[in-house]
């Protein structure tokens, strides 16, 4: 499954009357990915067929019905939501359900449909069952929800045309098609939008037996010959996520191939390479390390405020807040309590900090 240039929507067939600046945006806005063509080596690490797609167990059984369903009655899927902490696999499964279903899968992201002319330009251009992939779709405008509404529901698009005085609105009939919705931030949508998806499904994070699995399989595709317990490392380490296992698979295969390693990469070689990186044993990498020791060194542990923490660190509050301490607190290193964040003895235990009630007693 290939990248195809998003120029490639101009070639396609238009409603008849349809402004040429309308289907622009549909060149600015996404790009096709065309069933049964390969990509390149780093894009094949992606699964393309439910059978191939590891962990997840629940949501695959739940859309493979749903696909199975709608295959047997020639009828486009059921729009679907797929929600869940960044790197899951929310992109990879909407392009297995365009594998599966046979049909385009056109991708975009809400920051990309900034103005109306962006979406109606993608929608024009669809094909019948096409698949449209809108990622972070928590961020469209009013604008674009609204226009959204009817062509999930009605498979129709209302245009106004002209302004003031002379303004009508002019409908345009779509084909029928699957929009699949991708967001780290479910809360974030409007209940109309969510409330018009058919199927809404939550991505978990994986356990270690689906991570050396996943690690196993993208080693093969990188022709990477790693020992039980090298997989098991990395799946160790990575966050319970598999962007992130692929990520550090890629840097033991730099340390490998700078090091001339031949035959099997082992554990200790793993070790050596994901230390190098700052990435400790539970998956840590240095920005989180920082928070915690902050915290101990200055705030004896905590409770310490989000914004002083911030300032202390030269961080966005923003970033620590979505991006560092997720991790920390699903763990269970760090709380989160209403007079500011503390260091739990798990924690300090995992840096090598006493506990100050152990000294006490």
């Amino acid at each position: 499954m290939a990248i195809v240039s998003s120029n490639a929507a101009s070639q396609r067939p238009r409603p008849d009357r349809v402004p040429d600046r309308v289907v622009d945006g549909a060149r600015q806005a996404g790009d096709d990915l065309e069933p049964g063509r390969s990509g390149t080596k780093e894009d094949s690490l992606r699964p393309k067929r439910l059978a191939d797609y590891i962990g997840q167990r629940e949501l695959k059984q739940v859309l493979g019905i749903a696909v199975q369903a709608a295959v047997g009655r020639g009828e486009s899927l059921d729009h679907v939501l797929l929600y869940g902490p960044p790197g899951l696999g929310k992109t990879t499964m909407a392009m297995v359900l365009a594998e599966e279903l046979g049909v385009t899968c056109r991708i975009t992201s809400a920051p990309a449909l900034e103005r109306p002319r962006d979406i109606v330009g993608l929608l024009v251009t669809l094909q019948p069952k096409d698949l449209l992939f809108i990622d972070e779709i928590h961020r469209l405008s009013r604008v674009a929800e609204e226009l959204l509404y009817p062509a999930m529901e009605d498979r129709r698009l209302d245009l106004t045309v002209g302004k003031g005085s002379t303004a009508r609105t002019r409908a345009l009939d779509l084909p029928p098609f699957t929009l699949v919705g991708a967001t780290t931030r479910a809360g974030a949508l409007s209940s109309p939008l969510r409330d018009r998806f058919g199927l809404i499904q939550r991505l978990e994070f994986y356990g270690l037996e689906d991570l050396q699995a996943i690690v196993e399989r993208a080693a093969g595709l990188l022709d990477l010959e790693l020992s039980a317990e090298a997989c098991s490392e990395i799946a160790r380490r990575c966050r319970g996520t598999p962007r992130i296992a692929n990520r550090l698979l890629r840097r033991v295969r730099d340390v490998a191939c700078v090091r001339a390693c031949e035959g099997c990469i082992d554990r200790d070689l793993v070790d050596e390479a994901l230390t190098l990186h700052r990435v400790d044993g539970r998956g840590l990498d240095a920005s989180d390390r920082r928070l915690m020791e902050l915290l101990l060194q200055s705030y004896g542990g905590g409770p310490a405020g989000l914004d002083t923490l911030s300032a202390a660190l030269g961080e966005d509050p923003a970033t620590l807040e979505s991006v560092v301490e997720p991790y920390l607190l699903q763990l269970g290193f760090l709380q989160r309590t209403p007079r500011g964040r503390v260091v739990t003895a798990a924690g300090r235990g995992h840096l090598g900090w006493p506990d100050p009630q152990e000294q006490v007693a």
